[in-house]
């Protein structure tokens, strides 16, 4: 095969993902900025502003809100990982032979039924009718129902579940790479369980937990379902403001500032936690 047919070969292998880059996540992502930039004088006219970012700057609810789902996010990707940090080394330590890939089947049945379904069971097993209320009033630990809906906890249960493959799939496929002599010459020359985890075990996996709390960050940033409808009408989640900028007050100018201000947020994320861990996206990603 010749040098020109053999690049020719290799952009038609590379038009479909290059296509849907360009089309599905670059040209929206520059049309939302574009919009964001209009102020609108009248239903058919707009000029270019600011007026949307200052708007965001100004009104305290907006930014209270961004934090508080910034906030929110980083702790939700760090509890996913606390629970599926152990769910993984088993899987790819511990388990042998069927047992493995009955083990990463387990984790993988939930997710094929979508965000939607398993928002609702949960919210089926946490409302004050629901399973955990009536045990609990079995067991003698609660006089009456028990609302575990509509609060903080119930939508960190949701976005952890949600997340749950996305931590334990990247974590699994790097722990399983580890030789097992490392571990045990950490153990030889005198290292604990805990300074072989630290030292060894931990930055070994770093670039699957790196890979693993990109996705599930990113994720339960721009997760909408299980924040509004396990948190409720108080859950003050910065996607449901976007929702109502662009669905119910029709102010898409507004909503695409939001938009804007989201992926900014989640970018500068991204970036300082490659900076933080010494990962590069290449690897992470690769």
């Amino acid at each position: 095969m010749s040098a020109a047919a053999g690049r020719l070969s290799l952009w038609l292998l590379l038009a479909p993902f290059l296509l849907w880059m360009l089309l599905l996540v670059i040209v929206p992502h520059l049309q939302m900025l574009w919009v964001s930039l209009h102020v609108r004088e009248t239903w058919d006219t707009s000029v270019w502003g600011l007026a949307q970012y200052q708007a965001f700057f100004s009104e305290s609810y907006y930014w209270r809100t961004f934090m508080r789902t910034g906030v929110m996010s980083l702790l939700t990707t760090a509890l996913t990982l606390v629970v599926a940090f152990p769910v993984a080394w088993y899987i790819a330590r511990l388990a042998r032979g069927r047992n493995k890939g009955l083990l990463f089947a387990a984790c993988l049945i939930p997710f094929w039924a979508s965000e939607l379904v398993r928002t609702y069971g949960w919210m089926i097993l946490l409302r004050e009718s629901g399973l955990v209320s009536s045990w609990l009033q079995y067991l003698g630990l609660a006089a009456g129902p028990v609302e575990m809906l509509y609060n903080d906890i119930a939508v960190m249960t949701g976005l952890v579940y949600n997340g749950l493959l996305f931590m334990v799939v990247p974590l699994v496929t790097t722990l399983d790479g580890l030789d097992e002599s490392i571990v045990e010459a950490g153990y030889d020359l005198g290292g604990s369980s805990t300074t072989v985890m630290r030292q060894v075990v931990i930055p070994w996996a770093m670039p699957g937990i790196t890979s693993g709390c990109i996705v599930v960050f990113m994720l339960t940033l721009g997760s909408y379902l299980t924040p509004v409808l396990m948190g409720g009408k108080d859950s003050a989640w910065f996607t449901e403001q976007i929702f109502t900028q662009f669905i119910t007050r029709f102010n898409w100018e507004q909503g695409a500032a939001l938009g804007v201000l989201l992926l900014v947020l989640s970018s500068v994320m991204v970036w300082l936690g490659l900076r933080l861990s010494g990962q590069s996206f290449r690897r992470v990603m690769g």
